[in-house]
């Protein structure tokens, strides 16, 4: 478990509420790069999947597709939906293998899940106040979320794969937790081996087949996310380099360049989402407003 805590303490998750109210005339949900978190509080709600799977939801649930999976609520097929809902986006040092791991669509009765759905109520209760510390409290009650629902997932072996599938395995569990640790080392596949206590090429194989990537692959993900954590609290490029395992910032800046596209600076001039701004929500949500692009 403390290999699991350690990968976990590094994953945040940033909610923004958008709708609350009866259903009435909702068609679709998608959005660049995030998941959804509806909160069906009464009424029967019928939601259809993009690969064509249909949920009839019929009881008070946290619904969470944590992927940016385009989903349609059937409005015609609901009845007397109440819903709460709101785009989350994960951030993580392997936020598309975490993505892999989890289900691409989870439906948590109220009452079968008494933490997760008191956490979300909170949540959403929350998002819709007019405190001063709103954001912060949304944010914070966000990432408590996820982890009720990584727990939830590994308690109930929901688990698909990927780094929460490595994080469970006895040997994959002490490398990966070695190349979060120590990410400046000079890892090969020998050494990495070395500590699963397994032979070069059973590791490689095993690796992949857990993980859903190389070894290398991996470690290339964990290096440019602690960069990037350094990155935005001012540490010079040169030493940022040295701290993930490069002699000199411009390795580090070719290695931005061939994983994102751009430099390290041109990354650090990105906008980021201003946390001191209120969420843009309706003081008094009427559930007749949506995003505009849904």
């Amino acid at each position: 478990m403390e290999n699991i805590t350690d990968i976990i303490r590094r994953i945040s998750l940033k909610a923004d509420v958008f709708f609350s109210g009866k259903l009435c005339g909702i068609q679709s949900f998608s959005s660049d790069q995030k998941g959804h978190l509806h909160l069906l509080k009464s009424g029967c709600l019928t939601i259809l999947m993009q690969d064509g799977n249909k949920q009839v939801i019929n009881v008070p649930s946290v619904i969470f597709i944590p992927g940016a999976i385009e989903h349609r609520i059937l409005a015609e097929q609901s009845e007397g939906a109440e819903m709460v809902c709101a785009t989350v986006s994960m951030e993580s040092a392997n936020q598309k293998l975490l993505l892999e791991a989890l289900p691409p669509l989870l439906i948590l009765p109220l009452d079968l899940e008494p933490y997760i759905a008191q956490t979300a109520q909170w949540l959403f209760d929350e998002a819709f106040s007019r405190s001063v510390t709103r954001a912060v409290m949304v944010d914070k009650l966000s990432e408590i979320f996820l982890f009720q629902i990584l727990r939830y997932v590994l308690e109930n072996e929901l688990v698909k794969g990927g780094i929460l599938a490595a994080l469970t395995h006895p040997m994959m569990a002490k490398v990966i937790s070695a190349m979060h640790n120590r990410p400046e080392e000079n890892w090969t596949v020998d050494s990495l081996a070395e500590i699963a206590a397994m032979s070069r090429s059973r590791f490689a194989a095993t690796f992949k087949s857990v993980v859903g990537v190389t070894p290398n692959d991996y470690l290339t993900d964990i290096r440019i996310a602690i960069a990037q954590e350094m990155l935005e609290a001012h540490k010079p490029v040169n030493l940022v380099a040295n701290m993930v395992g490069y002699e000199h910032g411009s390795a580090l800046a070719r290695l931005f360049r061939k994983k994102l596209g751009i430099s390290p600076k041109q990354w650090l001039k990105k906008p980021k989402r201003d946390k001191s701004q209120p969420l843009q929500l309706d003081p008094e949500p009427n559930g007749n407003n949506l995003y505009d692009q849904l």
